[in-house]
């Protein structure tokens, strides 16, 4: 057998004094980091329960509105009016319903937005700083 250089033994050896595990990253820097991590969580959930409870609120209110000017509507219908006088006023009574219908959606979509908005914002931020954090800790291991 001709001698070629190779030796397991050998090769393996090197390839094992080469290798070179990552250093452990700062435990305490890992962990305030993941605690900053929870806190953002923590607050966007915050955020987005007070805007659920805000456009809860809401929803009752506009009903309770609703209830009310049904009320006042079912007893200006029983006033003595000519038919067509009648009709007429029924018809603007639905073109305010329909228009404040639409006002209350927009105005609870809004509320959903901006609430939605917040906790992203949150979100967002922390995840910057952590990516931040990370590019530190890679720097500070070389």
């Amino acid at each position: 057998m001709a001698d070629n250089g190779f030796r397991p033994d050998q090769d393996l050896t090197r390839m094992l004094a080469e290798f070179r595990l990552p250093r452990m990253p700062d435990l305490d820097t890992l962990a305030a980091a993941q605690r900053r991590n929870l806190e953002a969580l923590s607050a966007a959930n915050r955020v987005a329960l007070e805007g659920a409870q805000a456009v809860a609120r809401r929803h009752m209110e506009i009903l309770q509105s609703a209830m009310a000017d049904m009320t006042e509507a079912m007893s200006g219908l029983t006033a003595q009016e000519t038919p067509q006088a009648k009709a007429a006023r029924q018809a603007e009574l639905l073109k305010a319903t329909y228009e404040k219908a639409v006002a209350n959606m927009r105005e609870v979509a809004d509320l959903i937005q901006k609430s939605n908005a917040e906790a992203l914002a949150l979100l967002n931020k922390r995840f910057t700083e952590a990516m931040d954090e990370v590019k530190q800790l890679m720097a500070k291991q070389g």
